[in-house]
């Protein structure tokens, strides 16, 4: 007879809420530790350093010849250490790179320095490209192999830059005390202080930016609309609606006079809307990717609907705008229309610009943008309900560190120079907040999952196909755009099959923009592709699109008239009964001090 056999104790359930209360205890934890990592996620970091590391330990053969390719730049810096005296202008493979053009770094030893400096740069970038590495593990080890570099640039060496010290002994060391003045106000100005020096203009929106006359006809939590004044006896049928995006200020498209893009479609006889956001506080941190589609868009739209009655209107987004806009027009175009659908007003057309509505290939963003990474800004914003602009600010100062960081602290702390700011610079400068629940579900729905392009991005519980949208569109893409890069932004082609005219224009995600008629150096290049029209990779693009000069504003004026009805009508007054508060507005006043 064989002995009872003890039954099997079950383990104890864990208590209530533990799960929660750990997790809760972790991210506290990183939330206190996220400022001394800049933000950044130490296990994505770690994780792509191993792919890396593990992928050179078993590519011996790759291993080897990295290892005979340093040892024989080290072996040509020795033979070359007083034979070269002067650098070629082109040695930087960079064309943008303009650190060692003056003419003090033809002075021997800088010439050498600069060779081997630039030889590693080579090196380190053939180094992070192994074969077989995950792509996102590869962007990352060699965007901070790029970072260290950049740090150990001889121009960032202080008084042994030729420039630097050319311009300590022509100023009898004037330079660094004008510097270390600098360096005192930088420290004033972040703990609230006010600054001892004159640092220029200060470009407050209302007064020197933001000043196309105009009111505030429409407000709720989230947006102000503005409408802005006509300065034409009459007026296209058509208004236009414009999505800024959330993440800055919206007068980016209505900065100094001469450079507003609000006031020059006024002056070409639109009738035009924007939005102005919200700057969001504590109270905020539960507004959702749903409130700015559902209070920013569509309650705007029907406010544009009732101020302009029985007429189509064409829609204009730019950056995450555009995102969002490409989203509601999804979701209008879509059989069984969105709730208080019948209350808005036909679209005529939909402009999107520099607006991504593919993530898979994000620019300089994605490097940072990965689950580890947006775990860690979820934390960082669950303690204060949101993201903070000099959070947001200083991400992409990372992203750029050579342009934003080191060639301004090499001007301003050792040269002694002043940066006087522009207003794009002081647009760039005036930050907001990002809502904790809506960012997280921005980098998570449409960054790490792609929904909106995958037809998987749910609207009122069902998802959007871009492909129902049969507007015409127009594309703007830019050139140097690393925010949303143009081969990014021409992915809507493959979305839908609705008609869209691609424009391709000079400048950045910002200057490429705000490229108003007359600004020298602007060209463009237009094409476009009938609705149902075959598909055109973005190279074959670029080889048959005609190149004009000037601004493509003109050339979006004449597209715009094109898809109205050609109609005029009396300029469109505003009555001082509709009128909420002069633009610009209330909610684009809000700063913080984060």
């Amino acid at each position: 007879m064989t002995a009872p056999t003890a039954p099997t104790e079950t383990p104890p359930a864990p208590a209530d809420g533990a799960r929660e209360r750990a997790q809760s205890f972790d991210g506290l934890l990183h939330a206190q530790v996220a400022p001394w990592l800049s933000g950044l996620s130490p296990v994505s970091l770690a994780l792509a350093t191993a792919d890396w590391a593990l992928h050179l330990a078993t590519q011996p053969a790759q291993a080897t010849r990295l290892a005979a390719e340093a040892l024989q730049l080290a072996a040509q810096a020795v033979a070359d250490a007083t034979t070269q005296a002067r650098l070629p202008r082109d040695a930087s493979v960079r064309p943008d790179d303009l650190r060692f053009a003056a003419d003090a770094w033809q002075r021997w030893p800088y010439p050498w320095i600069v060779r081997n400096y630039l030889a590693a740069e080579r090196w380190w970038r053939e180094a992070t490209e192994l074969r077989g590495m995950e792509p996102h593990n590869r962007e990352i080890v060699g965007f901070f192999a790029r970072q260290w570099l950049d740090l150990m640039s001889p121009a960032n060496t202080g008084l042994a830059n030729p420039e630097v010290f050319d311009r300590t002994f022509e100023q009898r060391g004037d330079n660094l005390r004008l510097g270390a003045a600098i360096a005192l106000d930088h420290w004033r100005m972040r703990h609230g202080l006010p600054p001892l020096l004159d640092h220029g203009q200060g470009f407050q929106p209302g007064v020197d930016v933001a000043v196309t006359p105009g009111e505030v006809v429409h407000r709720n939590h989230l947006v102000e609309l503005i409408q802005y004044r006509p300065t034409t006896p009459t007026v296209h049928a058509e208004p236009v609606f414009i999505v800024p995006s959330w993440i800055m200020k919206y007068y980016i498209l209505d900065l100094s006079p001469h450079n507003s893009m609000v006031r020059w479609l006024v002056s070409q006889g639109h009738t035009v809307f924007i939005l102005s956001w919200r700057n969001p506080d504590e109270g905020d941190a539960l507004l959702d990717m749903d409130d700015y589609l559902n209070l920013g868009v569509f309650d705007a739209l029907a406010a544009v609907g009732r101020r302009v009655p029985g007429q189509r209107v064409h829609a204009v987004g730019y950056c995450l705008g555009g995102t969002l806009l490409a989203i509601a027009a999804a979701a209008l175009a879509r059989p069984g229309k969105v709730q208080g659908a019948g209350s808005l007003p036909e679209l005529a057309s939909l402009s999107f610009l520099a607006a991504e509505t593919d993530f898979t290939e994000p620019g300089e963003m994605g490097v940072l943008i990965d689950e580890s990474q947006v775990t860690l800004l979820e934390d960082m914003m669950a303690e204060r309900g949101f993201l903070t602009g000099r959070q947001m600010a200083g991400s992409f100062q990372f992203l750029h560190s050579r342009e934003l960081v080191w060639s301004a602290t090499l001007r301003e702390l050792w040269m002694g120079e002043r940066l006087r700011p522009n207003d794009l610079m002081a647009w760039n400068a005036d930050t907001t907040r990002m809502p904790a629940a809506m960012h997280s579900q921005y980098l998570r729905r449409l960054y790490l999952k792609n929904e909106l392009a995958e037809a998987r991005y749910g609207v009122e519980g069902r998802p959007v196909s871009l492909n129902d949208v049969t507007l015409p569109v127009f594309l703007v893409g830019t050139e140097k755009d690393h925010v949303a890069p143009w081969h990014s932004v021409y992915k809507l082609h493959r979305l839908t099959d609705a008609e869209i005219t691609f424009v391709l224009t000079s400048g950045g995600h910002n200057a490429g923009i705000v490229s108003e008629p007359g600004h020298p150096g602007r060209r463009w290049r237009q094409r476009t592709r009938p609705r149902g029209g075959a598909w055109v990779s973005p190279q074959e693009w670029e080889a048959d699109a005609a190149s004009h000069e000037g601004s493509w504003w003109t050339a979006w004026d004449a597209w715009l008239r094109a898809k109205g009805s050609g109609q005029d009508v009396p300029a469109r007054r505003i009555r001082g009964a509709d009128a909420l508060a002069p633009a610009p507005g209330r909610y684009v006043q809000q700063r913080y001090d984060d």
